[in-house]
């Protein structure tokens, strides 16, 4: 190789580096995505098979968070990025372990769907109904953190970040509704109460997808919007 295109050429390999990084990245969010989406059908459809699914698969959303990692500070340790490539290193290494938290979350409602599988209690139908719901907001949310991520889309960002505040009140709403059952058929608290800790799970992941949010602000904007209110941040940016 000609020694002057050597500093170019480590420059191509890096970026390349980054990439790669970035789409494993979205592959361990996708797959993060199903395992709710699959816990969330098998606990409304009693559906033990994929809830067990759910709980053995787990174990690659923990691989892929590992392999990342260690490619990642293998970047740090031999490229020492600075500026706009340290910061993405950085994002992602935060982001793959909100992305191995959804996927715990994900087993937990697993596990509570193989436990609450022959359940039945009074107002059992709507219960889930209202917990389904709930799930569906999650995953939207999601879903749209992730398509911001690939996008790197700031204002996208900060407008998904927001509609977090409508799964905490619906998680209110619910949790609410749960504890006035728990007074009313005392015999069934366990299974009320298996649903409280779905519910906290579902608003756990959202808040998951919020942080996400947060890092794609501080990747393009190289700011640290952790501790930033929604309205802060949207008068800041213009979002």
């Amino acid at each position: 190789m000609d020694p002057t295109n050597l500093g170019e050429h480590i420059h191509h390999r890096f970026d390349r580096e980054l990439e790669s990084l970035r789409n494993r990245v979205v592959s361990m969010g996708g797959l993060a995505e199903r395992q709710v989406n699959d816990a969330l059908t098998a606990l409304t459809e009693q559906d033990t098979e994929l809830a067990e699914y759910v709980i053995r698969t787990d174990h690659r959303v923990n691989a892929q968070e590992v392999s990342i990692d260690e490619d990642s500070t293998y970047i740090l340790a031999r490229r020492q990025p600075a500026a706009g490539d340290l910061r993405m290193v950085m994002a992602i290494i935060k982001t793959i372990t909100d992305i191995e938290r959804i996927g715990d979350e994900a087993e937990k409602i697993a596990h509570i769907a193989v436990d609450m599988a022959t359940a039945s209690f009074p107002g059992r139908d709507q219960l889930m109904q209202q917990v389904d719901a709930m799930g569906q907001m999650v995953l939207q949310l999601l879903r749209e953190t992730l398509d911001n991520y690939v996008r790197m889309d700031v204002q996208a960002a900060v407008r998904t970040a927001r509609k977090d505040d409508d799964i905490d009140q619906r998680y209110v709403s619910l949790l609410t509704e749960l504890t006035q059952h728990i007074k009313a058929d005392p015999q069934d608290t366990e299974d009320f109460q298996s649903l409280i800790w779905v519910a906290r799970s579902l608003e756990r992941i959202g808040d998951h997808s919020k942080n996400i949010c947060e890092y794609v602000v501080y990747l393009v904007e190289g700011k640290d919007v952790r501790h930033t209110t929604i309205d802060e941040l949207e008068q800041e940016i213009g979002a």
